[in-house]
């Protein structure tokens, strides 16, 4: 099935460049990444400003104890905000780990962060090459999680802990990961190899199924394991650049559009939106 553009409703406006959303006690959170800032938006389109991030948010999640964590990329540390604080403090420090900018970011139920990065200076058009996914530890202690990836971009986590499953944007194909009872991973597999999509902000469902916002081609896609695609989502001339299956029942599928990713441009434009479309199969409510 493909939905068509003039079926998507937007819910909010005015944004640089939204990325990272995650859906958390009611509300959709995401980062402008280009306007420095993390937000909360009610079901309805209300914005909280949480906290502003001067080296440019992007990926977010939670501890068990409810700080939320935030990849802050050019400067490629996790940010920690305490509950009831408006103060961001270092958790990690991914400079001597990560190949270039820090992007997106799953948390576990544990509190351990899987945190991916350009490998190279994508904003300057230098060669690409292969990086790292870094985990965090719960106490900030950082280590090399898995190598060997093409611009590991969104992840996911089934609900039962037991996989990770990443975007590798310019590798355009969906890679999985056992994780071992210390949080390692192994087992690396192809989830599914994606024929003209380059996986960005990517959400699962109950079903298995993972939505990819994908730049290439103004589209989201649904697609299950192996590669098939389920459903498309047309965001007409506009760029997808991240995903989240949120609101009261999770089926409001959140999407993360703009025109271009170029910093200076998004901030002059501040064309960027959170457009939503209802879809059929809800999200696996976590994270």
């Amino acid at each position: 099935m493909s939905v068509p553009a003039q079926r998507l409703r937007t819910v909010a406006g005015g944004l640089c460049f939204g990325e990272g959303p995650r859906w958390h006690e009611g509300r959709l959170w995401f980062s402008d990444m280009h306007g420095g800032q993390v937000l909360a938006m009610s079901p309805a389109g209300a914005l909280e400003t949480i906290v502003e991030v001067p080296g440019r948010p992007s990926g977010i999640g939670w501890l068990p104890d409810g700080s939320m964590l935030v990849v802050s990329m050019t400067d490629r540390r996790v940010l920690r905000l305490a509950v009831g604080s408006r103060t961001l403090v270092e958790h990690a420090d991914l400079s001597a780990l990560a190949g270039w900018h820090c992007n997106d970011m799953v948390v576990d139920g544990a509190g351990r962060a899987y945190v991916g990065n350009f490998g190279f200076d994508i904003d300057r058009r230098a060669e690409p090459v292969s990086t790292c996914l870094v985990l965090v530890e719960p106490d900030g202690r950082a280590r090399v999680a898995a190598e060997g990836l093409e611009f590991p971009n969104g992840a996911v986590i089934t609900p039962d802990g037991a996989t990770l499953i990443i975007g590798e944007s310019f590798g355009r194909r969906l890679s999985a990961f056992a994780i071992d009872g210390d949080g390692s991973l192994s087992g690396r597999r192809v989830w599914a190899e994606l024929d003209g999509a380059a996986p960005d902000g990517i959400c699962l469902d109950t079903e298995g199924a993972i939505w990819i916002a994908s730049p290439l081609g103004h589209q989201v896609l649904r697609v299950g394991e192996g590669g098939g695609v389920l459903d498309r989502i047309d965001v007409g001339e506009r760029n997808a650049y991240a995903c989240m299956l949120g609101g009261p029942d999770r089926r409001t599928l959140y999407i993360c559009t703009a025109r271009s990713s170029n910093p200076e441009k998004t901030v002059q434009q501040r064309a960027g939106q959170i457009d939503v479309v209802d879809v059929d199969v809800p999200g696996c409510g976590w994270p």
